[in-house]
């Protein structure tokens, strides 16, 4: 089979007197049936340029399948006289969500079995869940499309009946008030799908009937609707990209009217709590790394903000939770998470002790108040999930579960490190990576795969992944660069890879790959790139950099169509992302950004291979975007390279459903790699 050659017609695309031709514009519609017909020649395609792999493909799937013990269980958490689990059964795709009351030795209640709601259906997706305050009814969020449009629905415990309310077409957003009978949830525009809206459903009622609490007129703001630790208020989250604003109502009064902490300022952003009569506030406010003040509820406004961990240059406040005798702060320095213990009593203050040199750890979830019992988490490059309790009195800790691989795991067979590139600019760019020691050879002919992200702030963390396992035990070498436009290195380390200086999160990228060849890792022909949605985005532009850095490249669901889906406010995302690129139609943002966005910059030379992932029902990233990229690269390329397109049909943004389905996306991926450097046995 030929690869398919898309049709060209040219749409002109003008603004700032100046003109970009779109041949590829008229996918932009998945109602066109021309439209679908291509992506299924182009799955058709894929599948017999690597119909050779076939057997491959499914052996891969079923090793990456059979390192996950089937019948799993999450380690149960107590709250409101309960004891909260979920667990999965042999054979099952969806988790089974379960309680005990008081004890765990009491009868186990399966309260939602996700199995029996998924059959039938293609996707399913089980978003929030959360009871009532007399643990009676149930509410839970479903999406079986994967376009992360949900339906609400409620279930009552006594009975196990499903009940008559349904709340159609919102985003899975929802808090409970204390009255038993109140729902609070947010709204998405049907256009946009911007989460802008907060209504109350009351149960028994039609909820065509909902009352309109609050709406978000501006378009770059969205807001969400949580309840505070204390479980005491109701707080309306608004939020964009460089602002914040709380709205907060006492739980028990779903009729009142929800009062401001403070107001909106441009640049000021904050995130709030409440214990004990304060609201517990992580802002930046004359804070780059942020810092946490108080302020009493009666006076919450900014002018009565006090400092309980002042601003701290060198580290990065990333989190805080509340106890009765301790705060717990979750901050990162150099690069890496430490946990702080910090005793009300003014006591001494200590860290947890983590010894790797590249981990991640997290807060876990601790519900409760009055306790000396911290959970966190803890995994690594070659060190399994783990779940520990921590007791933050007499400084012990208790393993309570790490992740089984089943088959057995011998840690000692790998080795991580982390090590750091320079960068065009001379700053220094992390890289944790990890390998299986006898097959690691310092001569630079290990394949390696490079993984990056590199935008919104998000921090690129060195995790655990069993099913990596496939390829590091066939001689690949892992890598993660923690490039600027995440915040690994503190806030700085983000807002020197966005807007205006979004280009040194490429340079940074291509300065990490260009050094784990200078230290013999690999070399141009063994190293591959591998990112999803804006780390698609990064995978463009470095491929459009750097071509002959690379052998191969995947892409999943990328983002790589920037200014013309940054010039359409009617899709989603793009106006509530003018402070993470710009807005194009500020004529210095559109140059910027048309100086990189990988769609426009495809020119008539040589590219590595590469895979692109993609979804039909991407709300995050619309399908035309990777879509009309592949077609523009077929046409213009010049070598004999591998291209090839797979559109998952039935899913979005996040892949196939369900824990196993969407093993059958990875084991395309890691065949893709493993057939370039033929590893395919």
């Amino acid at each position: 089979m030929k690869a398919p050659v898309a049709k060209k017609i040219a749409k002109s695309l003008q603004i700032h007197n100046h003109e970009r031709i779109d041949q590829y514009y008229w996918m932009n519609d998945r109602e066109n049936p021309e439209v679908i017909e291509y992506l299924n020649l182009e799955n058709q395609y894929l599948e017999e340029t690597l119909s050779d792999t076939k057997d491959f493909q499914k052996a891969l799937f079923e090793e990456m399948k059979g390192r996950i013990k089937e019948d799993d269980q999450s380690v149960p958490y107590f709250k409101s006289g309960y004891f909260w689990y979920s667990r999965y059964e042999t054979g099952n795709e969806y988790p089974l969500y379960c309680r005990k009351k008081e004890s765990l030795d009491a009868k186990e209640e399966v309260f939602l079995n996700v199995n029996q709601l998924a059959e039938g259906k293609n996707y399913y997706q089980v978003g929030g869940t959360a009871t009532s305050t007399n643990q009676k009814i149930l509410a839970f969020a479903s999406d079986d499309v994967g376009r992360r449009i949900y339906t609400i629905q409620f279930k009552d415990l006594d009975s196990g009946e499903l009940l008559p309310d349904q709340i159609p077409n919102i985003t899975g957003n929802f808090a409970w008030a204390a009255d038993n009978q109140t729902v609070f949830y947010s709204k998405q525009d049907p256009e946009t799908l911007r989460s802008f809206q907060i209504y109350q459903h009351i149960l028994g009622t039609d909820s065509k009937e909902d009352r309109l609490i609050f709406e978000e007129k501006d378009e770059e703001f969205s807001c969400i609707i949580h309840k505070t630790k204390s479980e005491k208020y109701l707080l309306i989250h608004s939020e964009s990209t460089i602002s914040s604003e709380i709205w907060f109502l006492e739980a028990n009064d779903p009729n009142g009217k929800f009062q401001l902490i403070q107001k909106r300022i441009p640049h000021l952003e904050y995130a709030a709590d409440h214990s004990e009569g304060y609201f517990w506030i992580r802002t930046n406010n004359n804070a780059q790394n942020f810092k946490l003040v108080k302020a009493p509820v009666e006076n919450p406004g900014i002018e009565y903000w006090e400092d309980v961990i002042p601003h701290r240059p060198t580290s990065l406040l990333e989190d805080f939770d509340l106890f009765a005798d301790f705060l717990v702060v979750q901050e990162r320095t150099n690069g890496l998470v430490q946990i702080q213990i910090k005793p009300w009593d003014n006591t001494e203050s200590h860290y947890l002790e983590f010894d790797e040199d590249t981990y991640t750890a997290w807060i876990g979830t601790n519900p409760e108040f009055n306790t000396s019992i911290l959970r966190f988490g803890y995994n690594s490059l070659i060190l399994p999930a783990s779940t520990f309790d921590y007791h933050m009195i007499n400084r012990s800790k208790t393993l309570l579960k790490q992740q089984e691989i089943v088959g057995g795991y011998d840690d000692s067979s790998y080795q991580s490190a982390r090590i750091w590139a320079k960068a065009k600019d001379g700053i220094m760019v992390p890289i944790s990576l990890v390998y299986k020691i006898d097959s690691f050879k310092p001569d630079g002919s290990n394949p390696l795969l490079l993984y990056s992200y590199g935008s919104y702030g998000y921090s690129s963390e060195a995790y655990f992944s069993s099913t990596r396992l496939s390829l590091l035990d066939r001689g690949f070498v892992f890598a993660i660069a923690h490039i600027r436009g995440g915040e690994d290195l503190g806030r700085h380390w983000y807002e020197d890879g966005k807007m205006l200086q979004k280009k040194n999160t490429f340079s940074d990228f291509i300065a990490c790959a260009e050094h784990l060849i200078e230290e013999k890792y690999t070399s141009p022909a063994h190293l591959f790139a591998m990112g999803g949605s804006a780390g698609g985005l990064l995978m463009g532009a470095v491929m459009n950099m750097k071509p002959e850095l690379f052998k191969g490249m995947i892409a999943a669901v990328p983002f790589v169509d920037v200014v013309t889906t940054m010039l359409d406010e009617s899709i989603p995302l793009t106006t509530g992302e003018f402070q993470e690129w710009g807005n194009p139609k500020n004529q210095e943002y559109y140059d910027y950004m048309l100086s990189y966005s990988p769609y426009d910059n495809v020119i008539e030379r040589d590219y590595p291979n590469l895979l692109v992932t993609s979804g039909l029902h991407d709300s995050q990233v619309q399908y035309w975007e990777p879509t009309k990229w592949v077609a523009k690269l077929r046409a213009l390329k010049t070598d004999q390279n591998l291209l090839l397109l797979h559109t998952n049909m039935e899913a979005g943004h996040g892949g196939a459903s369900g824990r196993f389905n969407a093993l059958k996306e990875l084991a395309l991926e890691y065949t893709f790699l493993l057939y370039l450097e033929g590893k395919c046995h």
